[in-house]
């Protein structure tokens, strides 16, 4: 009677462990594991910091001090000075969507053609840029387009019979150096992206278009760009919103500050009034502006991209 006791309890502990085994092996559970990764940095990282801006934009901030002011910050939001960092921030939107889809597409029909040589050489080179610290490849640029007559670009407009230009200076060259840096550090990761659509293309459509007698502009209309629209309104849809939290390229050329703001961006102008000015509260409300301008935005051009039409992209 007594050595029944003990028997009787490991039988249990056993099935205790196996009901443990059974349920973390169990199809029930799994799922949960591998996405809880996601859910924990979602929690973390994007939740409690939008909330914690969401609250602090409703909030005077100061040391050892917050007093809930309502919504005076969003009503000092729409000033000049915010107006023209939207401003800059929208037309370099504009010139890097365009030049980050239209370029990359290019050189990739060019590098995806059977008659091609050392294609692999290129898709190598082409994304080295990407890896390059945006202060290290800011650092050259200001260099090559530094405002002295003796720089790599004034000596070659010189070279043309042109004016040396001070490019920092100036409202359009001040624009040109912050988007040729963006997309001389992007193309090429845009390049492989559409590499990878056009080696996608079913190719007993370009057969059948031939047997048709298409020419390559018909081809490329009614083949070619179907098939790879889904990364067209991708890269678009993630160029629109990355130049909207443009920054580091701003910061490079003009670090906090540039005559008449001619290189301020929304997020710029954040760091100035959040950070330099220690008016967190204030900044919260910009960045809150900031999202609402994007997410509207992107909204608005993945309808006009047929984005949200079922059986479409």
């Amino acid at each position: 009677m007594q050595s029944s006791v003990p028997t009787e309890k490991r039988t249990k502990t056993s099935q205790g462990k196996q009901n443990r085994f059974r349920f973390l092996y169990s199809k029930k559970l799994a799922p949960y594991v591998f996405v809880s990764p996601f859910i924990l940095s979602f929690l973390i990282l994007f939740l409690y910091p939008f909330i914690s801006a969401v609250n602090m934009s409703f909030q005077q901030v100061l040391p050892g001090q917050v007093n809930y002011i309502g919504m005076a910050n969003y009503s000092r939001v729409f000033n000049p000075t915010f107006y023209t960092a939207l401003q800059n921030t929208t037309i370099y939107v504009i010139l890097t969507v365009v030049i980050l889809t239209v370029l990359p597409l290019i050189f990739a029909i060019v590098l995806n053609h059977r008659l091609m040589k050392f294609t692999n050489f290129f898709r190598a080179s082409i994304f080295i840029p990407a890896l390059t610290s945006v202060i290290v490849a800011g650092t050259i640029f200001r260099m090559i387009f530094g405002d002295s007559d003796s720089s790599v670009a004034n000596q070659f407009l010189q070279f043309i019979g042109l004016n040396p230009v001070e490019w920092r200076y100036n409202a359009w060259s001040a624009m040109f150096l912050m988007v040729t840096l963006a997309s001389w550090r992007w193309i090429g990761v845009n390049i492989l992206y559409f590499l990878a659509a056009l080696q996608n293309v079913n190719h007993d459509l370009y057969e059948a278009a031939d047997i048709d007698g298409a020419n390559t502009w018909q081809k490329f209309k009614h083949v070619t760009f179907p098939a790879i629209k889904p990364v067209v309104i991708f890269l678009t849809t993630i160029t629109t919103i990355n130049g909207f939290r443009m920054f580091e390229e701003s910061f490079v050329f003009f670090e906090t500050s540039s005559p008449g703001n001619i290189g301020l961006t929304v997020v710029g102008y954040i760091y100035q009034e959040g950070i330099q000015r220690n008016d967190m509260g204030f900044g919260a409300a910009v960045g809150i502006v900031l999202l609402g301008v994007i997410f509207v935005v992107s909204v608005i051009q993945l309808f006009a991209t047929g984005a949200f039409k079922k059986g479409d992209a």
